[in-house]
């Protein structure tokens, strides 16, 4: 029988069919952070139950961590510390591996694990964080947990999971100039809806989707989520296998001709069945930005902010009323030139080294605009050296910018990153849900360039503008 991806990869990690749609897991890797760990290691211990396999297991500190450009991190709020303090006696009582507060190697979950050569195409990989979805740009399915199954990991290594239904999307042709993966996304997003995607399992295919890198496809992943997917994935070829291999030296040569062998084998079947099909054409995508509360609340920079009155769907049409009322937007206005104080280029959505480097070209000689606030946080210690070597983090800080420490910082405020009241934010992040980055803070989401420019301009910009005029 023919099968998709998805079905491939639940099918050779079941340890035993439970009924029709229920089966117990396999997970090859389980990844923990500091607040969606602690019950369930008291659990554990409650038990008297141990870690069944602690080398599949990785912890990272990254929601709660200062990004302050300093040399040695203290974390001064008692409660993160304490989360900081209590994952670090846990990790050490497994045996777990841990990148703590002032490791080299410590970054945003997401970023580290596939950097440091962690995932592989064919894996299943869980963590207590629902933007696990990234690793299926390299053909990994990933997903999100909750608390008690991240219990249940540590003690059997499985879960119990209720299998997905089968959702492709298509996306064919080129982008066009100042359009990135963020935008594509953003796109299908706002087309299929928040929910559009709810119960399924996406894979993305097509010519646009082969021309992106692997770190533009984790992006891609990253926000599938966005759209209430259960998983999404990427059919791993050369530049994913590369990509693995160059970063896994565990991988010999005798090994990498096996795996290479074995990862060509992960892809859908040519006559395998989807229950749901949307196609793009990436040739439509403009730089996009959001203007409500929701990440399907996001128009093309050149476009209008829409008029509730014409949502046909009466729950639509009071989300988009409460999200302009928070906002303090008018519908039908422009939504390119509205004021920003503050811009955020990171998260485990936008803080690798090609985002920066596409943030670096675009500010490069220019000033951020002074009534702007504008910091970088790069995804990991890792994208801080490199981005200080290639001379990146000069150019940031000369047009302006705090260059800081890695962490997840202002995309979800558990820190001291955070947006104060009123305070409205160009942001490279996943969500711009009320009070994401900050009580009564106001999110934009966008992509890494069309961030900034408009740190340099003060507003939200379309890019393509600066990129025309840049010499």
């Amino acid at each position: 029988m023919a099968r998709t991806l998805y079905q491939k990869l639940v099918e050779s990690h079941t340890v035993t069919r439970l009924d029709a749609q229920n089966v117990l897991l396999y997970a090859d890797l389980h990844i923990m952070n500091e607040y969606t760990s602690p019950q369930a290691f008291a659990g554990l211990a409650e038990a008297q139950r141990p870690v069944v396999v602690p080398g599949q297991q990785m912890a990272v500190v990254d929601h709660i961590i200062p990004t302050h450009p300093v040399k040695f991190r203290i974390i001064q709020d008692p409660p993160s510390a304490l989360q900081a303090t209590n994952l670090a006696k846990n990790c050490d009582q497994h045996s777990i591996v841990l990148f703590d507060t002032n490791d080299e190697l410590q970054g945003i979950e997401h970023v580290i694990a596939p950097e440091l050569g962690m995932i592989r195409p064919g894996m299943v990989v869980l963590c207590g964080d629902s933007h696990t979805t990234t690793y299926g740009a390299l053909g990994a399915l990933g997903f999100g947990i909750g608390t008690s199954e991240v219990e249940h990991v540590l003690a059997t290594q499985t879960l119990v999971y209720r299998t997905a239904q089968d959702m492709r999307i298509r996306v064919d042709g080129l982008l066009p100039l100042g359009a990135t993966a963020k935008d594509l996304i953003m796109h299908i997003i706002s087309r299929i809806s928040a929910q559009g995607a709810r119960g399924y399992a996406v894979e993305f295919h097509g010519s646009a989707i082969s021309a992106l890198s692997v770190e533009a496809r984790m992006t891609l992943c990253n926000m599938t989520v966005e759209a209430g997917a259960r998983g999404a994935l990427i059919a791993p070829d050369d530049k994913a296998i590369q990509y693995v291999l160059e970063r896994a030296p565990d991988i010999a040569a005798d090994w990498a001709d096996a795996a290479t062998a074995d990862w060509a084998k992960l892809h859908s079947d040519a006559d395998a069945q989807f229950e749901v099909e949307h196609v793009f054409d990436a040739s439509d995508i403009a730089p996009y930005v959001s203007w409500g509360t929701s990440p399907d609340q996001a128009v093309p920079v050149n476009a209008n902010i829409p008029n509730p009155i014409d949502a046909t769907d009466l729950t639509v049409r009071a989300a988009a009323e409460q999200a302009l009322r928070y906002t303090g937007l008018q519908a039908g206005s422009p939504i390119e030139g509205i004021a920003v104080q503050r811009v955020f280029i990171g998260s485990c959505t936008n803080a690798r080294i090609e985002d920066l480097r596409i943030v670096a070209a675009i500010v490069k000689g220019r000033k951020v605009a002074p009534s702007v606030r504008a910091m970088v946080v790069p995804g990991s210690g890792a994208v801080r050296r490199q981005a200080e070597q290639e001379g990146i983090a000069d150019v940031l800080m000369a047009s302006g910018f705090e260059w800081r420490q890695p962490g997840c910082s202002m995309c979800l405020a558990m820190n001291d990153d955070f947006l104060e009241p009123g305070e409205r934010c160009a942001s490279t992040t996943n969500r711009n849900f009320e009070g994401r980055q900050g009580r009564a803070g106001i999110t934009h989401l966008m992509s890494p360039a069309m961030a900034a420019a408009a740190a340099i301009t003060g507003h939200i910009t379309d890019v393509r503008q600066l990129e025309a005029n840049h010499v």
